[in-house]
């Protein structure tokens, strides 16, 4: 059975979409953090990140830096963590997460943000990004 990520990478799932090429697409969290609160997947369906080949790895390690980037630019922040959890889906996955102080912190409460606002987020993000 495809993970939730496969189906949103195939459009069967909505999401707020700020990047994609042939091997990895990137989109909001629906229950972010902070705003801007970013997933950065492999096209390639693997559970564990550290079982990814050395190049599909530094291939979301590239792509995972200029999202940052673009996060930074786009969204008030002290700067942009990055954290790879990978135990609640099994597609192996980058969080990008706009910080205002200390450190990530899954246990935090969950934003809940309105669909226009996390269109306009995804929207200035894509502004933003240059690779």
């Amino acid at each position: 059975m495809p993970s939730i990520f496969t189906r949103i990478i195939s459009g069967e799932i909505p999401s707020y979409k700020i990047y994609e090429d042939e091997s990895y697409f990137a989109f909001l969290d629906i229950s972010p953090l902070s705003k801007g609160h970013a997933l950065v997947v492999p096209k390639i369906e693997i559970d564990y990140i550290f079982e990814l080949d050395d190049n599909n790895y530094l291939g979301l390690m590239k792509v995972s830096k200029h999202i940052a980037l673009a996060i930074q630019a786009a969204v008030p922040c002290k700067r942009v963590g990055i954290a790879v959890v990978g135990l609640e889906v099994p597609h192996a996955h980058v969080h990008l997460i706009p910080l205002h102080s200390g450190a990530i912190n899954f246990s935090d409460p969950k934003l809940s943000l309105a669909k226009e606002e996390m269109e306009q987020i995804a929207q200035k993000i894509r502004a933003s990004f240059s690779i």
